[in-house]
């Protein structure tokens, strides 16, 4: 069952919208508990996921890594797509 607010979440798959592949993801970037999201940054953990991988991830990462670190934050829990237009208008800038 996921975590109804940050302070529940004590593993990454307690987090709203993760799952096992966005834990691997994770764990590229050196995150390895909730608590390491409420001092990333979603774009900046997104471009890096790219650059190591060597790949070009589609922009739903993007999204979900906006959903849980706005979640670890003690942000509502939400959908990874209620992200998109956030995550658009990010990248137009």
């Amino acid at each position: 069952m996921k975590a109804k607010t940050h302070k529940e979440a004590l593993l990454l798959k307690d987090i709203p919208n993760i799952g096992p592949a966005m834990i691997e993801d994770f764990a590229l970037l050196g995150i390895h508990a909730p608590s390491d999201l409420q001092k990333s940054d979603g774009l900046t953990m997104y471009k890096t996921l790219c650059r190591k991988t060597g790949v070009t991830h589609d922009p739903c990462v993007l999204d979900t890594f906006l959903a849980a670190v706005d979640f670890m934050n003690g942000a509502p829990a939400k959908p990874w797509w209620d992200y998109t237009e956030k995550r658009k208008k990010m990248l137009q800038e």
